[in-house]
């Protein structure tokens, strides 16, 4: 079973807002898309950019790192700009919502 750690309130972070979180020493960007939660590795796959200082898009649930505008899907990872987009991707993480707790599991 997954080990789930709380991260946020859910009013920590409004719609179409990303937030840097740490997770057993790992930096992860939790985005917030109409009240749906994601959660992804910091860092972009291209030069290491902050994914959780991106531009949140919550009609394509997309982030696209502030470094070189690359745009990764929320909910897989996989980047939609790069020309190997199925080879570029971050890994993701399974968010849990309970109450206002959010919750991240790195497994």
């Amino acid at each position: 079973m997954a080990d789930f750690v709380k991260v946020a309130n859910k009013s920590d972070l409004a719609s179409g807002q990303g937030k840097v979180v740490e997770v057993e020493g790992r930096a992860i960007a939790l985005f917030n898309c109409r009240g749906e939660f994601f959660a992804m590795d910091n860092v972009c796959a291209h030069r290491g950019g902050p994914l959780g200082d991106g531009y949140v898009d919550c009609n394509n649930r997309t982030v696209q790192c502030p470094w070189h505008q690359l745009i990764y899907e929320l909910p897989t990872g996989v980047s939609l700009t790069n020309s190997l987009a199925p080879l570029a991707r971050v890994e993701t993480f399974e968010v849990v919502v309970e109450g206002e707790d959010i919750t991240v599991s790195l497994e």
